[in-house]
């Protein structure tokens, strides 16, 4: 099958042909036709499936009639950088149909967001809690929209962004097209796709399955020998571009400065870094400049690079659907890839589950040459565990400080700045305060 057989609009079939796709996905068989009869949509599949397409192709398609300038479609995605890929597939599926696209999220200035909206746009695609201010502010004008398209609505429970979704729901048209993607179905959103779709078409591809074109292999060592065997790894690894994962932000960029100082071309993609630098690591690792991008999960929602050879876990995720997400990123577009875990005695419970999944054991491997047998020096070991110690000494020198300078009835008088900037419960209620509900749209 081909698209042709889809009998898209010359415009469209001119942006599928300028991209180079030739054949349909499965989820673009199974999806494109009953989005294109007009009917609400639920489809499970997993990242790189081609679930993009499969909702913009048809989108286009309705937009290419009826008016023009204002917003038709919404589509809610749970990351800047999803957005941002979205937007980029509209742009270039849709770039002889004159359909306009705008991008809404989080830790931007909104006054450019405004603009194009005012411009025009048919298509938004939009970050939930940005999308709830421009709501609110009455910026965006949602009642004549005809399809809205949930994408990822597993990652949007993950992040909390539920409440801002069924928030949004009472400011669009009751009357509309709901297409809803999701890669795993937990009770939570399985009751949000009932209240929303009506009478709808499911779909589902290789659901919570990892994909086939991945290969699998654990690399048993211990905690603080990870980075070495890491290095070790990239050094005897004939790779293309490598994503690198691990739990914290801290982490992420840590071990990025770390292959750096080696010689690697490596950034991080993490929650601490402003849009711009976000912006210069995402497109310095899709140009090649840099090879090795280190990255926490929510980070990393939204990279489509077709060329990522290896996904190597550094820390093992949480749960088997992060882990599916996570080798996602490799093995795409019609290659294979690999994907390598390393991991420690205590990670043996996930193991057994992600093999559970696979239904098949997972190949351990060790590397020819490597000292596995190398003591911790105690730094590594520091760096993973909470300076509990430290931060109750902090706190028993500020009550120190406290009470030999207060003044009977002065209890509540001000601590010091230096005591301020030590204070365990100061730094937390800092952190608190800078971050804004909505920075989980732009992790």
């Amino acid at each position: 099958m081909n698209f042709e057989a889809f009998n898209f609009h010359p415009h469209i079939t001119a942006g599928v042909k300028a991209l180079g796709y030739i054949a349909p996905t499965p989820i673009q068989v199974q999806a494109i036709p009953f989005i294109l009869q007009g009917k609400d949509v639920m489809a499970l599949a997993q990242t790189g499936t081609g679930k993009t397409a499969a909702f913009v192709l048809p989108i286009l398609q309705r937009l290419l009639q009826g008016p023009r300038g204002r917003v038709r479609a919404l589509i809610i995605a749970p990351t800047r950088e999803l957005a941002e890929q979205i937007h980029e597939a509209i742009g270039g599926l849709g770039q002889q149909t004159k359909l306009r696209s705008a991008t809404i999220y989080g830790g931007v200035n909104m006054k450019p967001q405004i603009q194009r909206l005012r411009g025009g746009a048919e298509i938004v695609v939009a970050c939930p809690g940005r999308l709830l201010d421009h709501v609110r502010q009455g910026t965006i004008d949602l009642s004549h929209l005809e399809v809205l398209v949930l994408d990822e609505a597993d990652r949007m429970f993950d992040m909390g962004f539920l409440p801002d979704i069924r928030k949004i729901l009472k400011h669009v048209p009751a009357r509309r097209q709901t297409l809803f993607f999701s890669a795993t179905m937990p009770d939570d959103i399985r009751h949000l796709a009932h209240d929303i779709l009506r009478d709808p078409a499911t779909v589902q591809i290789n659901h919570t399955i990892p994909v086939s074109a991945v290969s699998h292999a654990l690399y048993p060592v211990e905690q603080h020998l990870k980075t070495a065997l890491l290095m070790a790894l990239l050094e005897h690894t004939n790779s293309e571009s490598v994503l690198v994962f691990t739990r914290t932000k801290l982490r992420a960029k840590r071990v990025a400065q770390q292959l750096g100082k080696a010689g690697h071309g490596a950034t991080s993609l993490q929650g601490n870094l402003s849009q711009s630098q976000r912006q210069a690591a995402l497109e310095g690792f899709r140009n090649g400049s840099f090879k090795i991008l280190v990255a926490t999960d929510i980070a990393a929602r939204g990279i489509d690079v077709s060329r990522i050879s290896h996904v190597i876990n550094y820390d093992m995720p949480d749960t088997t659907d992060a882990y599916t997400h996570r080798i996602g990123r490799t093995g795409r577009a019609a290659k294979t890839g690999d994907a390598f875990t390393l991991f420690t005695r205590e990670d043996a419970p996930m193991v057994r589950s992600i093999e559970g999944i696979l239904g098949e054991k997972l190949e351990r491997r060790t590397l020819q040459g490597f000292d596995y047998t190398k003591a911790s020096s105690g730094t590594e070991h520091r760096r993973h565990q909470p300076q509990r110690r430290h931060k109750q000494t902090k706190s028993k020198q500020i009550n120190a400080q406290r009470s030999a300078t207060s003044k009977p009835g002065t209890h509540r008088e001000t601590i010091s700045g230096a005591a301020k900037q030590h204070s365990p419960y100061a730094k937390r209620l800092t952190g608190s305060v800078r971050r804004s509900r909505y920075a989980r749209c732009s992790r």
